[in-house]
């Protein structure tokens, strides 16, 4: 069984060395680990670093992508690469690489597709207050959303099989923790998390440039992967409520109109029929989205097999 630790790096020729040093060359149940990383437009020395160290394999993106891109494209060269099993990790050493051991477990196993490593936030000592309680609350959302019960859902450490990645697509520009997780529950992978260690903070994250920008995005991801597995309850729900708030104000149109001939009232009647108007439009959007959702389903199959030919030379 191959394991290949793939680190998406962007300027880590600081970190990379302490990072790859870290990770475990032998693994109870697997016979070949295995070091690749790519690099998303780095403008220092993470390439020459990487060769420097014994990186097995190296990958350039020939400009900066984004944390999320860079991710996917891991993906797709371990599998490339014949890797059984996938773990990512962070090139600033955030994550202490002994617990890879411990992440890959319940894959070895056979219990788990995925597998998260959870911070238990709530006591890292360098994460402030605010970072604690915005990880708890994003966890408790995504949980909502995905159906899948994990501590951490913004962890970028976690282990997945070959079978898992072929059908994971991720779609999004900023990050695929959240994206990853939603799109887990709707295609109910079975996924694990087990308590892992962090390292000292060695410099602020890269991915966002402020808490709201982080929050902005993150709840976009969130709302527009919901809204592509489930748009007819997304859209449905969108109508009801829209229905419900222009019937109201009809009603009260109605009952004045009995009462004292409904002078003065007719605005009731307008914003009543424009937001009933907008909630039949969203149902008939459930209708459609609902429809083209099957047929994004019909896609990501056909996509998962394309996969499979290239991976296998269209012996599969």
């Amino acid at each position: 069984m191959k394991l290949i630790v793939q680190i998406p790096c962007f300027n880590e020729e600081k970190t990379l060395p302490q990072t790859v040093a870290d990770i475990p060359r032998d693994i109870p149940g697997i016979d070949t680990v295995e070091v690749l990383i790519i690099d998303d437009g780095s403008s220092d020395k993470t390439v020459q670093v990487a060769a420097d160290i014994g990186v097995d394999h190296i990958i350039e993106n020939a400009h900066n992508l984004g944390l999320a891109r860079t991710f996917a494209r891991g993906m797709e060269e371990c599998l490339k690469r014949g890797a059984d099993i996938i773990v990512n990790t962070d090139g600033d050493n955030q994550y202490m690489g002994a617990d890879i051991a411990d992440l890959v477990q319940p894959v070895v196993e056979g219990r788990a597709e995925l597998v998260v490593g959870n911070r238990n936030t709530h006591r890292v000592e360098h994460f402030s207050p605010l970072k604690k309680l915005l990880q708890k609350l994003g966890s408790r959302v995504v949980r909502n959303l995905s159906g899948v019960q994990v501590g951490d859902a913004v962890s970028g450490f976690r282990a997945i099989t070959r079978e898992a990645a072929l059908r994971i697509n991720i779609v999004s520009s900023f990050s695929y923790t959240t994206e990853m997780l939603i799109q887990a529950g709707k295609k109910q992978f079975s996924v694990s998390e087990v308590p892992v260690r962090t390292n000292a903070k060695t410099r602020d994250s890269r991915l966002f440039r402020s808490i709201p920008q982080f929050i902005t995005q993150q709840l976009a991801t969130m709302l527009r992967m919901y809204v592509m597995y489930r748009p007819l309850r997304f859209f449905f729900g969108l109508g009801a409520l829209l229905s419900i708030a222009g019937f109201l104000p009809v009603l009260r149109f109605l009952y004045f109109y009995v009462t004292s001939g409904g002078a003065g009232h007719i605005q009731s009647l307008v914003l009543g029929g424009v937001l009933m108007l907008m909630g039949f439009a969203s149902f008939i959007v459930a209708l459609v989205a609902d429809i083209i959702n099957f047929n994004r389903q019909l896609i990501e199959v056909t996509l998962e097999k394309v996969r499979r030919l290239e991976l296998t030379g269209g012996d599969d």
